[in-house]
């Protein structure tokens, strides 16, 4: 073979080499055209570099008040806001976005004096971030869960996300 032809095939295979390691995401939406802003699925093929990122808990929305009084923490969508304000600051140092995520959790509190969580407290938070009004259409899988607790009374919100690496 000729040294120009090895070369093209050495550059080709290590193109190929390359696009297999980047890994692609795929995401399957919910069925029926729902609008419901996560995914059914989302897909990564082999070769991505997956994040595992730990639970983030908001910071004290009124630091003055009572500690771990509902003044002290905020309300749901105040909680979520703030918890999404600190992963974005820890995704910022990690080189990673919102439209990395492919699969959340969510741990949702119910409010003192509510028989459940807040859920739509919550979903008005998560929209800013995730679906049409996020203009960022990556959308995570996602599960919500009501749990009895969290790490510190009053807290009702927390988030841990998979993300892939670009």
């Amino acid at each position: 073979m000729r040294p120009v032809t090895i070369a093209i095939i050495a550059a080709v295979m290590l193109y190929a080499a390359a696009a297999a390691q980047a890994g692609e995401r795929t995401q399957h939406p919910l069925p029926n055209d729902s609008t419901f802003p996560i995914a059914r699925a989302v897909e990564v093929s082999a070769g991505a570099t997956l994040v595992w990122h730990s639970g983030m808990v908001p910071r004290p929305a009124n630091p003055d008040a009572e500690r771990n009084s509902p003044e002290y923490w905020g309300d749901t969508e105040t909680q979520a806001l703030s918890v999404f304000a600190r992963m974005e600051e820890s995704l910022d140092d990690l080189g990673l976005a919102f439209s990395d995520v492919v699969k959340m959790t969510v741990f949702l509190v119910a409010p003192p004096g509510q028989e459940g969580m807040d859920f739509q407290g919550f979903m008005r938070a998560y929209t800013r971030h995730f679906g049409a009004e996020a203009e960022q259409m990556n959308l995570p899988a996602r599960s919500a869960v009501e749990v009895a607790g969290l790490v510190a009374p009053g807290m009702l919100v927390e988030v841990e996300a998979i993300f892939v690496r670009p």
